[in-house]
């Protein structure tokens, strides 16, 4: 991009940020969790109607998939925004608090909207100098329920397929404004299970006479803590982490069964296939032991990020001669969160990128977590310039 260009498009940008921020801080205050942002897609909708863009009848109910410049069929780039909240109560004292108890903006969806938004408003300026189409899809349920899968399994990316499909995560740790990525696993796949142990009840003075659920699910923690450290390969990365444990209502009252659930993080797809059977393994034998029954349910609802190496570079190209060296920061690691972009590519190349927030800044999921307004800006200038490049 020239350097005439790039002052144009950063002076455009200048002008709407006042008006991105605000709906930046429209979303936060009403949040909305998974496939129930009813609101939210109606205030992009809003936002959207007058860009001249196609805008699609939901194919989940609460997503927004707009089209700009639909009938340009030689390529097609898709940008994505995830739009929904987190279950948890904010402790943030600003101006725009979330209204919702309960319901807060903690992992930077209201960003991620706002960021698109905006770049929605430049790139209808410039679609004369778009020589293909740009799909912009504002997706509900990223968390816990995978509203990408379900969105992409839709068809929303069909009609034009995409040639690249671009995302942006604000993240904590990284200087203010800056960018990184790497080409490959980004993200970790993350399953999750349920085990339920079936013992016998009986009274807490006689324990020899039930058959007790609480210290065979006791065992079977110890033993799926082991299943990493040795029956994996250490050069095999995986996480078996345990978040739930239930079971019983009195102290004197051995109960029928207790319940857990967790979840399995890996880059490796075999590994998706190798740990289910050693938990199976590993629990059989436990409640055998026990003379216990179980029952395992386990579901693989987030396959890793695997960014393709074309869009990887394309996006690092164009952050280096935009915003300088400065701002690009190798990602050394993958890391071992979930992302349901990972479905976007997998049937088409794309990448994702973080967008630093600064080096302090509250983590994800976090109560006192809020979006970086500073970083609005090299956000939207990211989603245009990748945007320009791959169309022209």
């Amino acid at each position: 991009m020239n350097k005439t260009t790039q002052t144009r498009i950063e002076k455009s940008v200048d002008l709407i940020l006042p008006r991105i921020k605000e709906i930046r801080h429209h979303i936060h205050q009403n949040p909305e969790i998974g496939l129930k942002e009813f609101h939210t897609a109606e205030y992009i909708r809003e936002n959207l109607k007058n860009l001249e863009l196609e805008i699609l009848p939901p194919f989940l109910d609460t997503d927004v998939v707009a089209l700009l410049n639909k009938d340009r069929t030689e390529k097609n780039i898709t940008l994505r925004a995830d739009i929904d909240a987190l279950p948890l109560d904010e402790k943030n004292n600003i101006s725009y608090k979330s209204k919702k108890e309960g319901f807060m903006h903690a992992c930077g969806h209201d960003g991620h909207t706002a960021m698109l938004l905006g770049a929605a408003m430049i790139l209808k300026e410039l679609k004369d100098e778009l020589n293909g189409s740009v799909r912009f899809v504002f997706q509900p349920g990223e968390e816990v329920v995978a509203g990408g899968k379900k969105l992409v399994d839709k068809g929303a990316l069909e009609n034009p397929k995409p040639g690249f499909s671009f995302a942006l995560h604000g993240w904590h740790g990284i200087p203010e404004g800056a960018f990184s990525s790497k080409p490959g696993a980004f993200t970790s796949a993350a399953d999750c299970f349920k085990i339920t142990v079936i013992g016998k009840g009986g009274h807490g003075a006689y324990p020899e006479k039930t058959i007790d659920p609480i210290l065979t699910i006791a065992k079977v923690i110890d033993g799926l803590n082991h299943i990493v450290s040795r029956k994996l390969s250490a050069l095999d990365s995986a996480v078996i982490s345990i978040g739930q444990i239930h079971s019983g209502k009195n102290s004197n009252i051995i109960p029928d069964t207790a319940m857990l659930e967790g979840t399995v993080r890996y880059f490796d797809p075999k590994m998706g296939e190798i740990i289910p059977n050693l938990m199976k393994q590993t629990i059989k034998g436990i409640c055998d032991s026990m003379n216990a029954g179980f029952e395992l349910i386990y579901e693989k609802p987030y396959i890793p990020i695997l960014n393709d190496n074309k869009a990887f570079n394309l996006g690092k190209k164009n952050i280096l001669e935009f915003f300088g060296a400065n701002k690009w920061f190798n990602m050394n690691k993958t890391e071992m969160v979930a992302e349901d972009f990972a479905y976007y590519l997998k049937n088409s190349p794309g990448a994702m990128f973080k967008l630093g927030l600064g080096k302090d800044h509250p983590t994800l999921h976090n109560t006192h977590f809020d979006f970086n307004d500073n970083v609005l800006k090299n956000g939207i200038l990211f989603f245009v310039a990748v945007t320009l490049d791959y169309l022209n």
